[in-house]
């Protein structure tokens, strides 16, 4: 593979002016993160979207394996020429440092499955709740450090839902909240540690412009260390809830659309309930074998004995 050229690719203006942008990216409002409009070159950032993938080509199914609102294509080489190049660029050293110089993260991984990024399209309706990402690559072990999502929407309105929402912490009454309103060629790249919390509220479209979707490229990078200080176990993503909305009070009568957003909350809180029952009967599925692995061959043999020699002393 051939290095691209950066300028081919990314808008002159982003290259121009990366102090700025680091000195936006070190803010930690609410955390760390920077906005960068026509992020790529104009030309190239409309072949992308002309080249943006049907809904029905996607995985629409979600975490629960429910068919949804949401289609992802993970593996954006095959989606023809300009994605193939966007591929070649994210991966080459030039394109990587100059996000490192960026962010103040030095020698960043690309990750060649895009486990979780890829193209996004998201229709009425969906929504995201707040969550913190998972935080280690499930076959590398790499840690995760890094979103970076840029927007392929020429016209969006905050009042339509659908805007980035970057959340102090959504568990607290004092939750402060960022909104970014995901347009054209907007790159948005924030650190994804164990306090970065995001979402987007429900797509409620107006009639006339129902046949818009919420178009997105996110590409997650990783390095192989982390400071200590953002250490944390290994987990998968970790949501909150999205709480009732504020006209659910004491003396409300329930029409048809109050009804039927109670019923989106408990499903969506059952579905992660079940997602959350499933990683324990994996993770005791796994002790079971480990325990299973002990008690034979050698190792398994000589605690036997150990047990049995414990166990007469006893008498």
């Amino acid at each position: 593979m051939n290095a691209p050229n950066l300028v081919d690719f990314v808008a002159p203006g982003t290259l121009a002016d990366v102090e700025r942008h680091a000195a936006a990216f070190a803010k930690r409002e609410p955390f760390r993160h920077v906005v960068i409009d026509d992020f790529l070159a104009p030309d190239y950032a409309a072949a992308l979207l002309a080249a943006f993938p049907p809904f029905e080509r996607g995985n629409a199914r979600n975490e629960a394996g429910d068919l949804g609102g949401k289609s992802t294509i993970e593996r954006i080489r095959g989606l023809g020429a300009p994605y193939a190049a966007l591929d070649d660029l994210i991966q080459s050293r030039e394109f990587l440092d100059l996000v490192g110089r960026i962010t103040g993260i030095p020698d960043l991984l690309y990750d060649p499955d895009y486990f979780g990024g890829g193209t996004h399209e998201s229709r009425q309706g969906q929504d995201l709740d707040a969550h913190v990402d998972f935080n280690r690559h499930p076959s590398e072990g790499w840690h995760r450090r890094l979103n970076l999502i840029v927007y392929f929407n020429d016209a969006w309105n905050d009042a339509w839902g659908g805007s980035l929402e970057l959340h102090s912490d959504p568990r607290s009454p004092d939750d402060r909240v960022t909104v970014i309103t995901p347009l054209y060629n907007r790159c948005v790249i924030f650190e994804t540690t164990e306090w970065s919390w995001h979402a987007f509220p429900p797509i409620a479209l107006p009639a006339e412009q129902r046949s818009r979707t919420r178009k997105s490229i996110a590409l997650y990078f990783y390095t192989r260390d982390r400071p200590s200080e953002e250490l944390a176990d290994t987990h998968s993503t970790i949501y909150v809830d999205r709480p009732l909305p504020e006209r659910f009070r004491a003396g409300l009568t329930l029409g048809e659309h109050d009804v039927e957003e109670l019923r989106v909350l408990l499903a969506r809180r059952d579905q992660h309930n079940q997602r959350l029952y499933r990683d324990l009967q994996e993770m005791t599925r796994q002790l079971q074998t480990a325990n299973a692995a002990l008690r034979t061959g050698v190792i398994g043999r000589l605690g036997y004995l150990l047990r049995r020699v414990a166990a007469r002393l006893k008498r």
